[in-house]
């Protein structure tokens, strides 16, 4: 396929203004104006249409196909609550227009998503209070460590490190450090797949302002001693952070502030089907607990004693404002009308179909891939292609053949302390059908693999683009077009 540049024909116009019948002024200052004109397409309408729309087929996403990412839950987002976020009475809502006029107003209805979604949230996590502002998860994980520092701050703690597991998301230290902590991690025991119990209480101590946590963890074990550790960090005063990124495994099942944990970050775009990738839209609410609540950002949507809605401002130990107006509001509203849709027992369906699939997925691929942790997993699980790595197909080499299989692939060399890792992650939106299909397509590359891996080392052939070198790419990027 040709890049638009190379489509343009010179004169060649998509719509053309009469001349202006009123006097121009200019509003940018003559210093800031091009020197030279701006080297733009010259394409008609129809050039415009065609392009882009065979551009959009060779997209990958959710709705064209199995998206088996470990530790991100790339599920199908329903269009009935796309719907929802597309009606006109919310998606033209302007965030300016008054909260309470004589009359009626028209945003009362959307703070009262805003109400409920916090309460449907806090009772789903078991934290007492929610913000809804956070925009993805890592900002979530932000919000989460500036949470904890102002509690520590007003405490008048000195604490100058957060512990993490080695198997934690990239964006867990990320966070503890850009909100002005050290890190240190926590090793994972081999055997078990958990965090390590006895190297968390030798690392542990006064200085340590918080322990974050994924449960289940990225290697899709839920932890057993989730209580002990929360007990071990709490007699230093440290805070427990929940990662909720895998929050879709144990949903109705199992909630974090009943275990203790101070902090939780929900991905909506990961449990509550709203859209995901792209760089957004997101949205990554945060729950604490009663302790932590004079902290939260603000504004933060009350409810008044006549029953309306309104936002509010006077909360003195307030982090402040972490993002412009009231959060990515449309994602929220999405989740909104999904949890209402499902319900509780619904919801509880969820968590129940995702961890049943990906132990049906895990057993069919068992007997040609080994499994990083023989433990029963909860919504995801980790092969190693360290067998097939020997013979010359590394975890790359079978991620790339999967794509010919009209697949996208899994999570590949994460987490870090899996060697030739393979992290697959089904969803309980995959029917049995699509399940058994990409098991054999992966049972397929294994066997090939195992007289022939050579055949991998060209995949995919059926791309458009197909087996860039990567390094090269990565040494010596080229992002110019030269038409």
């Amino acid at each position: 396929m040709s890049v638009i540049f190379t489509k343009s024909v010179t004169g060649r116009r998509g719509v053309k203004l009469p001349n202006s019948d009123v006097p121009t002024t200019g509003t940018v200052p003559r210093e800031f104006e091009r020197k030279t004109p701006l080297e733009l397409c010259e394409l008609s309408e129809l050039d415009v249409v065609r392009h882009f729309t065979e551009l959009s087929t060779r997209n990958v996403g959710i709705d064209s196909t199995f998206y088996p990412l470990g530790s991100c839950t790339m599920k199908y987002n329903p269009k009935a609550t796309e719907a929802v976020a597309g009606m006109h009475g919310f998606a033209h809502l302007h965030p300016f227009l008054p909260q309470l006029r004589h009359g009626g107003s028209l945003v009362q209805g959307a703070l009262r998503v805003l109400y409920e979604l916090e309460h449907h949230l806090a009772e789903i996590t078991g934290m007492h209070a929610i913000t809804l502002q956070p925009l993805a998860g890592a900002h979530g994980e932000l919000t989460g460590m500036m949470l904890i520092a102002a509690y520590h701050r007003d405490k008048g703690n000195k604490k100058t490190e957060v512990l993490i597991p080695d198997e934690a998301h990239g964006t867990n230290p990320s966070s503890a450090a850009i909100g002005g902590y050290s890190v240190r991690p926590v090793p994972t025991n081999p055997e078990t797949g958990m965090l390590d119990l006895k190297a968390l209480e030798d690392m542990i101590g006064e200085q340590t302002a918080a322990v974050m946590l994924t449960n289940p963890n990225t290697l899709g074990i839920f932890n057993s001693q989730i209580q002990k550790i929360t007990e071990i960090a709490h007699r230093y005063d440290a805070q427990v952070y929940y990662d909720g990124a895998n929050l879709n495994a144990i949903l109705g099942r199992f909630r974090p502030g009943d275990a203790g944990f101070d902090v939780v970050h929900i991905n909506l775009h990961k449990t509550f089907a709203t859209p995901h990738g792209g760089g957004g839209p997101g949205a990554g609410p945060v729950g604490v607990r009663e302790h932590l609540t004079d902290y939260l950002p603000i504004s933060r949507v009350i409810k008044r004693d006549d029953n309306s809605y309104a936002l509010n401002y006077d909360f003195p130990k307030s982090i402040g404002y972490i993002a412009p107006f009231y959060g990515n509001f449309l994602i929220c509203l999405r989740a909104y009308a999904y949890i209402l849709l499902l319900g509780a027992e619904g919801l509880k369906d969820v968590s129940s179909h995702a961890v049943l699939n990906a132990n049906y997925l895990k057993q069919k691929l068992s007997t040609h891939f080994d499994v990083a942790v023989q433990h029963t997993c909860m919504h995801e699980f980790v092969l190693t292609a360290q067998r097939q790595a020997k013979a010359g197909a590394s975890a790359l080499n079978i991620a790339k053949a999967i794509i010919d299989a009209g697949f996208h692939p899994p999570t590949v060399y994460f987490p870090l302390i899996v060697k030739e890792a393979l992290m697959i992650e089904p969803t309980e939106t995959e029917s049995k059908q699509t399940l058994d299909a990409f098991a054999d397509a992966l049972i397929d590359i294994a066997e090939r693999a195992a007289v022939d891996p050579a055949f991998l080392h060209n995949a995919p052939t059926t791309t458009p683009v197909s087996r860039p070198d990567e390094v090269k790419a990565a040494r010596n990027m080229d992002i110019a077009f030269q038409g």
